[in-house]
């Protein structure tokens, strides 16, 4: 049987004002301004440091990401690459039915892995992601390619992690492809190829709740929950949007 599961949080040890010892996405790039909308969100650890994760604004002031993220409410969102940080303060909600370790196998250890974050003030980008349609991931056919962005480590060909020498973070970009919309164990999630050798990207430490994007497009169809192993390889499993969490994410926005 295989072991549980590697979530894609990461704990930084380090002061606020020098955050960034990781990169981003598997087999990726940097993203440059391709997704203004993708930010880096840190909240305390216990025992200090900070917890990091990505996120996706849908509004000035709204953001999506993964229930597994962070320990409490407070956290801060960026926006900018390579530092110097502009950090914006919010909370943090996850899913009132969020859960770890409630359900057996693969993907059912995991349930509700989905969170909002709201910004104390508004943010002006460019764009913004978008929600999708409710069942929008039931009418996709495999190998719907799948855009992949966030700011987790990037590990290089020798399958180790590699860390910028500067310090700063860089938002990644990385195609990949929709192996299966569902699963008997759980219809919460999507499952996407992490395989390098056949040019394909996937998530890793750092890039949970970052957004699983319809390729070419703003639309988020799940966030990036977790992986099977500490190479990030293999294959990425993503909590899907666009079921039950459409209703949580709307309790937030404006009527």
């Amino acid at each position: 049987m295989k072991k549980p599961i590697i979530v894609l949080a990461i704990v930084l040890a380090l002061a606020l004002g020098l955050v960034g010892t990781a990169l981003a996405i598997t087999n990726g790039q940097p993203d440059g301004d391709n997704h203004p909308y993708v930010g880096l969100a840190i909240g305390p650890a216990t025992g200090g440091g900070y917890w990091a994760c990505s996120a996706s604004a849908i509004s000035e002031n709204i953001l999506v990401t993964a229930a597994h993220c962070f320990e409490g409410p407070e956290v801060r969102v960026s926006f900018t690459q390579g530092g110097p940080y502009d950090w914006l303060p919010g909370t943090w909600t996850p899913h009132p039915d969020w859960c770890i370790g409630c359900a057996g196998g693969l993907p059912g250890f995991d349930s509700h892995d989905v969170a909002v974050i709201v910004l104390d003030e508004p943010v002006g980008l460019s764009r913004y992601a978008e929600l999708p349609e409710a069942g929008l991931v039931d009418t996709l056919p495999m190998r719907t390619e799948i855009d992949l962005v966030g700011y987790g480590i990037q590990f290089d060909h020798g399958g180790g992690p590699r860390y910028p020498e500067d310090g700063a973070f860089t938002r990644f970009y990385a195609p990949s492809l929709l192996v299966a919309s569902n699963f008997v164990h759980s219809d919460e999630y999507i499952r996407l190829t992490a395989n390098p050798a056949q040019g394909k990207g996937g998530t890793c430490f750092g890039d949970s709740g970052g957004p699983d994007l319809l390729g070419g497009t703003d639309t988020i169809l799940a966030v990036n929950s977790y992986v099977t192993n500490g190479n990030c390889s293999g294959v990425t499993y993503s909590n899907r949007i666009d079921t039950y969490a459409l209703e949580f994410i709307r309790s937030f926005m404006d009527p």
